[in-house]
């Protein structure tokens, strides 16, 4: 088993040098504002490292909080479980939803604030909201599996989203 299990760091690592290898290849023939998105996107990606990480550690907390008899979000479901968090400077905020998340710019929270908070019934702001994810952020699809406007998790997410934000 110990063989195995080398075998597999050791493909992983040797796929590690080759994409690592191909990037400083590329990395020649790119403009600045290549190379600035390619490290944007790297910072990302090792924030969501990160962040994976620490979700296991608080998945695993909560594991043997729950195996000691303690219940965890009495009342709530964490499948419908929604959380955003701003980043330090502001600039953008993240979507955490089960085990994942998507990074929202500041300008795209302030659209979704505007939206739950609109002068319109319940259903109008649903569809606003749902059209807006459609229309602007295909990807939440992705985290956030909605069928419609009336798919309980985009009502879920809308309240969220009120309760927590507000318009200055």
């Amino acid at each position: 088993m110990a063989k195995s299990k080398t075998k597999t760091s050791n493909s992983a690592s040797s796929e590690k040098a080759a994409l690592a290898k191909e990037l400083r290849s590329l990395i020649p023939k790119l403009d600045s504002e290549g190379l600035a998105f390619l490290v944007e996107q790297a910072r990302i990606h090792l924030y969501n490292m990160q962040v994976q990480e620490l979700n296991k550690a608080a998945e695993a907390a909560n594991a043997a909080s729950l195996h000691k008899g303690k219940i965890a979000n009495a009342g709530r479901s964490k499948a419908d479980s929604f959380r955003i968090d701003r980043t330090e400077s502001g600039s953008s905020y993240y979507l955490y939803y089960q085990n994942g998340n998507v990074m929202l710019s500041r300008d795209e929270m302030i659209d979704l604030v505007k939206i739950v908070n609109a002068d319109r019934t319940e259903p109008e702001i649903r569809e606003l909201l749902y059209n807006w994810f459609v229309r602007e952020r295909k990807d939440i699809f992705a985290l956030v599996p909605m069928a419609d406007q009336f798919d309980a998790k985009l009502i879920n997410l809308a309240k969220y989203i009120k309760k927590s934000f507000k318009l200055r």
